[in-house]
């Protein structure tokens, strides 16, 4: 995966600034820059250009572009490209000596100066009427990325059975195995905002297939919102994508963004957005600021950790006596519970200190133990040996007690919220002509990319709607 070294990106410039509304454009600058990828399309690529084009004028009310990315094209598909960007307004053209759709999104994006991106594919299998609402909530400043989704209820899809199964499976996957609440990844019909995309690109791996659900996956994680729209799509039968091979790539970035994910290694701190931003975040007079989140997520923490911890107690109660039945069944739970809360409660990322906060919850672990110690022995003297069924009712209540004492220890000591209200520095201007540090650094920005540069008619009236 992409770490701070590789992406050349500064950590303490990587938070986002608070969502705003897109004016529309000044000096020429579109706001929506539509790109194509393509491989070897010389048939499909100009009645698709001829058609969205056609549909922007009409309904889009900003200034748009057309960006054809060619991916490293064999058959005549570059000079149709060229030609298109020489005689119709507002159609460019990039050129890339390197296969791989991923790539050629990644590239286009971080070289583009329009505040919204998207990209469809060549074949136009989504219904156009989808692009407006996919955009809107970008535009609004109401949302982050916006997919569309051939998997919503309200989606009207055609397409053979085995595409929807493998559709389908594979969305199931991400849900099992990364957590992924967005319901189509691989839809191509996508969109993001320029200043999420400055930051998020350097940290997608993938130059392929996969990219979107990279993509996509780690702006989950990050708490960015994803807004999602129903589509209509028609199955093109002539889809020159190798399912097979795209399934074994895909399966593949699964394990690899998971295991990433599980071990800390991606800087996601760097697509937060600023404190306030979400309502939920906003400080209310004599609360603070996150308590409330972090009360849910302690909460379902403690609740798993009590059942994780009342299981290994009767397995070890069928070897040991009640004392160290508990010692044991407690220490294990009490690192499984640091480490489920300083993720997921608290929000820390990476080992930095991991070792640290682990001494300390070991120590709200000794509080613990003596609570529920004390309450064992004081149970053993009252009652004199007795059943199971009460050892585990006083644990219960002993150990409610010693959670109201771990959350507050958590919060006040060992996760303490040290975050600086004053407002990160200004990121410098970005330039369009120029590929951030990181951002396709497996291939040199001059030597395979050719920028047919915008036609002066990108300023026509007619497309200043």
């Amino acid at each position: 995966m992409r770490t701070d070294s590789s992406s050349g990106t500064d950590p303490s410039a990587g938070a986002l600034p608070a969502r705003k509304h897109i004016q529309a454009g000044e000096g020429g600058v579109p706001v929506l820059d539509v790109v194509i990828p393509v491989y070897n399309e010389e048939k499909d690529l100009r009645p698709c250009v001829e058609r969205l084009y056609d549909h922007l004028v009409r309904t889009f009310p900003y200034r748009f572009r057309i960006t054809i990315a060619d991916n490293a094209s064999t058959d005549s598909t570059p000079q149709v490209a060229a030609r298109l960007a020489s005689t119709m307004e507002s159609v460019r053209y990039f050129r890339l000596e390197q296969k791989g759709r991923g790539r050629a999104l990644r590239t286009v994006w971080s070289a583009s100066d329009a505040p919204i991106l998207a990209y469809m594919d060549v074949d136009l299998s989504t219904d156009l009427n989808a692009l407006l609402p996919l955009v809107a909530p970008l535009i609004s400043g109401h949302s982050d990325l916006a997919i569309g989704s051939r998997l919503s209820r309200s989606s009207r899809v055609v397409r053979g059975p085995k595409r929807e199964f493998i559709s389908r499976a594979y969305n199931l996957i991400l849900r099992g195995s990364l957590q992924a609440r967005f319901s189509d990844a691989q839809c191509g019909f996508k969109a993001i905002r320029r200043d999420v995309a400055q930051v998020l690109l350097p940290l997608v791996e993938d130059t392929g297939w996969f990219f979107d659900t990279e993509m996509l996956v780690l702006a989950e994680r990050a708490g960015l919102r994803i807004h999602e729209v129903p589509v209509d799509w028609v199955d093109d039968p002539d889809s020159t994508v190798h399912i097979v091979k795209t399934a074994t790539d895909d399966l593949k970035g699964v394990w690899r963004v998971g295991r990433a994910l599980a071990t800390g290694s991606l800087p996601l701190d760097r697509l937060t957005r600023p404190f306030g931003d979400d309502p939920r975040d906003r400080q209310l007079p004599g609360v603070p600021r996150g308590l409330a989140r972090q009360l849910v997520g302690f909460c379902v923490v403690g609740v798993l950790s009590t059942l994780f911890y009342l299981l290994l107690y009767s397995l070890c109660r069928s070897f040991a006596e009640p004392q160290v039945a508990n010692a044991l069944a407690l220490l294990v739970s009490a690192v499984a519970n640091t480490a489920a809360n300083r993720r997921l409660t608290f929000g820390v990322r990476g080992r930095e200190s991991a070792v640290r906060h682990q001494a300390q919850g070991l120590v709200v672990f000794g509080i613990g133990l003596a609570l529920t110690s004390g309450s064992l022995a004081a149970l053993d003297a009252a009652a004199g040996g007795p059943s199971h069924s009460t050892e585990l009712a006083v644990l219960i209540a002993a150990n409610l007690a010693a959670t109201v004492l771990r959350f507050l220890l958590f919060r006040a000591w060992v996760f303490p919220d040290r975050r600086d209200d004053t407002p990160p520095a200004p990121r410098p201007a970005y330039d369009m002509h120029k590929v951030p540090a990181g951002v396709g650094a497996d291939q040199p920005w001059d030597a395979t990319v050719q920028l047919h540069a915008v036609r002066p008619h990108d300023h026509d009236p007619r497309n200043a709607r």
